[in-house]
């Protein structure tokens, strides 16, 4: 495919996800045709950029659907000059959007659990001109980065078996929260938000995330 093939696909696959009601939002819908998923895919995956489905990539960790990026997205209420903490940086793409959605003003802090992984996405970034906005770091995402907290948005993008206490102790007292919970037979959605020190949790929709990793993990 050439480029224009990519960006036709592209505006094809946002005027959908605009008409099933995914997208909401002009900010999300500027941000999802800003940014050239098939950049963020190994070759042999580019053809499937702009089918609306999550795709493998290394070390069995995927890229999510492009439908899911635009729900995530649009539940944080991203704008220009806030501070996002991403859990499962994966191939940069999630990270790019949401700092196209925040007009590349602001600190989005990422952190990937697999080094080969990270530099890859550290690599696309870079190509692509977000390491102005974009900060990668390796480790376990569920600590969070307490150097950099407090966080105005979190967004999490593997499935933790429970809402992580660190995490959510770095969010900001009017912050917003997304992530996964799997829940044993299935998987949630939830947008979580602060009353005081306590969570409160909403409930989003049923997902399918891999599963959040621990460095402490064998």
């Amino acid at each position: 495919m050439t480029d224009i093939d990519f960006a036709s696909a592209r505006r094809r696959l946002v005027a959908s996800l605009r008409a099933e009601g995914i997208i909401k939002s002009e900010r999300v819908e500027k941000a999802m045709l800003s940014v050239p998923r098939e950049e963020f895919l190994p070759n042999y995956l580019r053809l499937y950029a702009y089918e609306d489905t999550p795709l493998q990539v290394m070390y069995e960790q995927t890229i999510s659907a492009p439908h899911m990026v635009a729900m995530m997205c649009e539940l944080l209420d991203l704008r220009p000059g806030l501070r996002l903490l991403e859990v499962g940086t994966g191939t940069g793409y999630h990270s790019a959007v949401c700092a196209e959605a925040m007009e590349r003003r602001g600190s989005i802090y990422t952190i990937e659990y697999y080094p080969g992984l990270a530099l890859y996405a550290v690599q696309n970034l870079a190509r692509l001109g977000y390491l102005d906005v974009v900060h990668v770091f390796i480790g376990d995402g569920s600590k969070g980065l307490p150097k950099y907290a407090p966080f105005d948005r979190v967004l999490v993008t593997a499935a933790a078996p429970e809402l992580p206490p660190r995490l959510f102790e770095q969010l900001a007292p009017d912050g917003i929260m997304v992530i996964p919970i799997d829940e044993g037979f299935t998987q949630v959605l939830y947008v979580v938000t602060k009353d005081g020190n306590k969570p409160r949790m909403k409930p989003i929709t049923y997902v399918a995330f891999v599963r959040m990793r621990y460095s402490n993990e064998k």
